[in-house]
């Protein structure tokens, strides 16, 4: 058979080859046509079928597992370019809301989300895990500080939002890679949060769904302060950051958010004495302050009420004696973002409950 297929490539005259080229399409038909009809009469007869009543499974089957969908309203349209000062003192232009965003802080990505720009987050930093959505997303790194900036720039995000947990460095080494960077500062009070919350909204094209969600931060806000107006002595308060060290517990000191949530749910952090935002209360100042309520901020980590009612010497404060040692959500006082106001309002009805019924 290649002699004749080479025979064909060769000959010249192209009705010949057209010819040629027919016979054999005419025999290889004939061919195949007998084959068949030899390959039926000798196959078996097929069996008939028999029919029979379906019996359910003995064990139903587990459904696959449905991707969530979140429906995210689109971004506002704006025709003029939004141009904004950040957190360093630098102007940040973009020529159109963010549609591709990249989060660089869980409080950010929190943010995001509840603006209703969660839609256009394509990556974030190891630690954002609120909402659950967001677990879903591309990590860039976080860990120890470090960031993946060969992952964020394949990302091609046309803005990366940083926070205070980023360095001036990184926020460099990321403009020198061409990319715009907005950094966010922590709130230093509740209009602070509101205001960083419009920013993002007018950053991502979400002004109006910020807007709203501020007012309505604000309106809870004021109801716990209206319902806390009528206390007259506030509840002393030990909010241990890490017991690992329990003779030398850290804590927080003044001038932090959680200071700052403390005061505003009626309590007194008698962290408030050390000359830093952050560090270790001795045991012995410990005893002597003698809080009312203790919330363990490191129960994330496995920390447990009975666990502290074990340690040597806790067993003398009055909040481990009374009961009153509560596990509690970093999370939500940590991060400077719109569950800042959960975390008001749980701490409230902690050290208030009688009031918060």
């Amino acid at each position: 058979m290649p002699g004749h297929f080479q025979a064909l490539k060769t000959d010249p005259n192209p009705v010949h080859l057209f010819e040629e080229m027919m016979k054999r399409l005419s025999f290889l038909l004939v061919f195949t046509l007998l084959l068949t009809l030899i390959l039926s009469a000798c196959s078996p007869a097929p069996a008939p079928a028999v029919t029979e009543a379906a019996s359910p499974p003995a064990t139903a089957p587990t459904p696959l597992p449905q991707p969530t969908v979140t429906l995210e309203p689109m971004p506002e349209p704006t025709d003029e370019p939004i141009i904004l000062s950040d957190g360093l003192g630098r102007t940040v232009t973009l020529p159109a809301p963010a549609q591709r965003i990249v989060s660089m802080a869980p409080s950010n990505t929190e943010i995001l989300f509840a603006v209703g720009a969660g839609g256009q987050v394509v990556g974030r930093d190891d630690f954002s895990n609120y909402p659950p959505e967001a677990l879903a997303l591309l990590t860039i790194g976080g860990s120890m500080g470090d960031y993946n900036l060969e992952q964020i720039v394949s990302l091609n995000p046309d803005l990366v939002l940083a926070a205070e947990i980023n360095t001036p460095e990184q926020v460099k080494a990321m403009e020198d890679l061409g990319l715009t960077v907005f950094y966010l500062s922590n709130p230093a009070d509740m209009e602070g949060l509101y205001a960083m919350l419009d920013t993002v909204g007018e950053l991502s094209g979400h002004k109006t769904q910020a807007e709203t969600l501020a007012a309505s931060l604000s309106e809870r806000v004021a109801v716990v302060e209206a319902t806390l107006s009528a206390i007259e002595t506030p509840v002393t308060v030990f909010y241990q950051l890490d017991g690992t060290e329990p003779a030398k517990p850290w804590t927080v000191g003044p001038g932090n958010f959680i200071d700052l949530l403390i005061r505003m749910a009626g309590g007194e952090n008698i962290g408030a004495s050390l000359e830093f935002a952050w560090g270790q209360l001795s045991l012995e100042a410990l005893l002597v302050a003698d809080p009312e309520v203790i919330l363990l901020g490191d129960a994330n980590y496995g920390v447990t009420v009975e666990q502290v009612a074990g340690r040597a010497g806790w067993g003398d404060l009055s909040a481990v004696r009374e009961g009153r040692v509560f596990p509690f959500d970093d999370d939500l006082v940590s991060r400077p973002g719109p569950r800042m106001v959960d975390g008001l309002e749980e701490m409230a009805r902690i050290f208030h409950p009688d009031l918060f019924e």
